[in-house]
């Protein structure tokens, strides 16, 4: 088992935090087989609610996929205790913004997109709020 942690940046002006909201946000990841070293088409996602058993009742994990060109079945399990805000004093730094757990398979792309109508919470002003929020469309 190999533990990656997703390193974000960002510029926050305006804003004082940012942190996915809820067990049930999505984390769309591109993944790449460490057996063949084939990358996904296309984004999975993982949340924290959604759990799968592993083959052979090894126990479960956030996502179990199978390998597109090897066919061997890999997984990613989201570590609940590592998920953390990017705050303002953050801004303009990496950081961890979460640990996976991979067992045959590792993320070589992150999308902070929203997934049904779940975003980033980010926490500002009222008026920035009200900007970012039409701009998104949130409104």
């Amino acid at each position: 088992m190999v533990k990656i942690a997703l390193k974000f940046k960002a510029d926050l002006q305006n804003v004082t935090d940012l942190h996915p909201e809820g067990e049930d946000f999505r984390w769309y990841l591109k993944v790449k087989c460490a057996n063949c070293g084939e990358v996904t088409d296309d984004y999975v996602y993982l949340t924290l609610e959604e759990n799968t058993p592993l083959k052979g009742g090894r126990g479960h994990a956030s996502l179990v996929l199978k390998c597109k060109f090897c066919e061997r079945e890999n997984s990613i399990d989201i570590m609940k205790d590592t998920i953390s805000k990017y705050t303002a004093n953050d801004s303009n730094k990496y950081k961890s913004m979460v640990t996976f757990n991979c067992r045959g398979v590792e993320p070589v792309d992150f999308s902070p997109r929203n997934s049904t109508n779940h975003y980033f919470l980010l926490i500002g002003s009222s008026s920035d709020m009200d900007d970012m929020c039409e701009l998104y469309g949130a409104l």
